[in-house]
């Protein structure tokens, strides 16, 4: 059932067998599949069923590092979390993300990715996509066929679309219905309290935002509050004197990832040249039906010889006024932060600095209304491309607590999001390669908006909102917040949920692998608290997707997910 945290009596504790604390993608999946077992699961969630302002402000925080996505506007927070608002863009991560690379210090995840494709496979069930097939023999056809590139350094890769799954309305009448499962809704873990010696984790205090207090009392810990949130979590918890939960190796918020995005240049196919593969499109083939989108992704052997990381382009159609130089500025990216802002009745995160911005810019904003203008009388259309990288791991990329405090008088998170010369050089090959695969083939011409050797980042540089690595996975406690089975080092009942155990990131999106992961740390949950069908609870078939999807006006953007 899903309770109100507000009707719980101040001062009560509740008691369960296992607590998941976050209903996004990684708890619910977690709460569905443990849903009938013979052992009693508790689920916290901070929001209500339906957005609310005043619990969505507890997101805010700082961001002192490259220009970001203001915290609070990155994730929801209320049941069924970011899903609500996911663009559904999904693909298992390649073999060689998992892959220790001499390269790329830090890489490696603690096993394969072979690992995960039975999870991925049932993953792909509860995201609602279509046949769990990524090879591009399965999509393409004669009417749309893959561009003839030679694969040696550049290959066609394929991403599917979920309708996208909201999970939150979608599994909510399975928990609801559930025998063993209890939710909480706007229930708010303020920290976790340890036993005296700091390896078990005993109760989770909670506190609702009209002043109730009650805690939680379990066998088992997961959070599932996201890559942000996890961290923060744990560094306002306790496990010793001065030391924060699961920090004991000073990793905790270290190497936050995020996944690059920026427009950086524009293709011109050349007459004749089919595109329909790489438009977001419904594909039925004699061999897979689905919503897919063709990127053209580095090869795993490219990535091996320039000593680079994995990342790809895709082909955004756009007015053309949207494809030149000047549109990608500074001063024009500022304008639009006014825009959006202005829009939601707020100011942009950082006002001076884009009103410095605009007023510097000013030319640039006024060749863009000139060709805004002269569109109007055009209708031609061009593709921009839009570039979508692995992250580095990087310790100094990082979350920690500010001073300035929540509606809770919790410490708000502080965001330092950083990228290095991995980053910039990945960056700059790719474009090289595309421009030279490009041409060999004959299928059109590159410009690319970058400057010579990307010795910065260009103004439209933003990420996904894909919020990663902050509780990184490894084997040796120094070097990984959490070991193979997503359990924290040192504390024997605290597991995380979510892409903040990811230790590398890949270039796509993370929602697939998100759910997976879930799936897999279910498993080894019902192996260690004894789990067994209750007998009354029969699991609801999954939905049918959409047919198709929601009308996305042509923007295959990359959302929150």
């Amino acid at each position: 059932m899903l309770l109100d945290a507000r009707s719980v009596r101040h001062g009560a504790t509740v008691r369960a067998d296992l607590c998941v604390v976050g209903a996004g993608a990684s708890g619910i999946t977690l709460v569905r599949e443990l849903a009938g077992q013979a052992f009693d699961v508790c689920l916290l969630e901070s929001g209500g069923e339906r957005y609310d302002r005043r619990t969505q402000s507890l997101y805010r925080g700082d961001n002192v590092g490259l220009p970001y996505i203001p915290l609070h506007r990155s994730r929801l927070r209320c049941f069924g979390g970011s899903t609500n608002h996911w663009t559904g863009w999904c693909r298992r991560l390649d073999p060689i993300d998992f892959e220790a690379r001499d390269w790329v210090p830090h890489s490696g995840w603690p096993f394969g990715g072979a690992e995960l494709d039975a999870h991925y496979a049932r993953a792909h069930r509860l995201c609602q996509l279509g046949d769990d097939r990524y090879d591009v023999a399965a999509w393409e056809s004669e009417t749309s066929p893959r561009l003839p590139l030679d694969g040696e350094r550049l290959r066609s890769k394929i991403f599917q679309f979920s309708p996208p799954t909201p999970f939150g309305r979608i599994y909510r009448d399975e928990i609801e219905r559930a025998p063993n499962v209890t939710g909480y809704l706007r229930a708010n873990a303020l920290e976790l309290e340890t036993c005296a010696a700091g390896e078990r984790v005993t109760r989770a205090h909670v506190a609702t935002l009209d002043g109730g207090r009650f805690a939680v009392e379990a066998a088992v810990f997961v959070l599932a509050t996201g890559g942000i949130e996890n961290a923060r979590l744990l560094l306002l918890s306790r496990q010793g004197p001065g030391t924060a939960l699961g920090n004991r190796h000073d990793l905790v918020g270290r190497f936050f990832m995020e996944h690059p995005y920026l427009f950086s240049g524009v293709f011109r196919p050349a007459a004749g040249t089919a595109m329909g593969l790489y438009r977001i499109h419904r594909a039925e083939t004699v061999q897979a039906r689905g919503e897919i989108l063709a990127a053209l992704a580095l090869t795993a052997e490219a990535q091996r010889q320039e000593r680079i990381l994995n990342g790809a382009v895709y082909f955004f159609p756009r007015p053309q006024h949207k494809t030149y130089r000047r549109f990608a500025s500074a001063a024009m990216v500022s304008a639009q932060h006014y825009v959006d802002a202005l829009r939601r009745g707020e100011l942009p995160e950082n006002p001076i600095r884009d009103l410095r911005e605009l007023i510097r810019g000013a030319d640039d904003v006024a060749a863009s209304a000139v060709r805004r203008a002269v569109a109007l009388f055009r209708t031609a259309e061009r593709f921009s491309i839009r570039a979508f990288l692995e992250p580095a791991p990087d310790p100094e990329s990082r979350v920690t607590l500010c001073a300035r405090r929540d509606r809770l008088g919790q410490p708000r998170a502080r965001l330092a999001w950083r990228l290095g010369g991995l980053d910039r050089r990945t960056l700059a090959r790719l474009h090289e390669i595309l421009d030279d695969e490009i041409r060999r083939a004959g299928v059109g011409t590159i410009e690319s908006h970058l400057e010579h050797g990307v010795t910065g980042w260009p103004a439209t540089l933003t990420g996904g909102a894909h919020h990663m690595g902050t509780t990184r996975m490894h084997d040796d406690p120094r070097q990984g917040v959490v070991d193979r089975d997503c359990r924290v080092h040192g504390v024997s009942n605290l597991y995380v949920a979510g892409s903040s155990v990811f230790p590398t990131a890949g270039h796509v999106n993370p929602t697939l692998t998100i759910v997976a992961l879930a799936l897999r740390l279910a498993d080894h949950l019902k192996r260690q608290l004894g789990g067994g069908d209750r007998g009354n609870h029969a699991r609801a078939p999954i939905p049918a997707a959409a047919p198709s999807l929601a009308d996305r006006d042509g923007r295959p953007t990359s959302g929150p997910d």
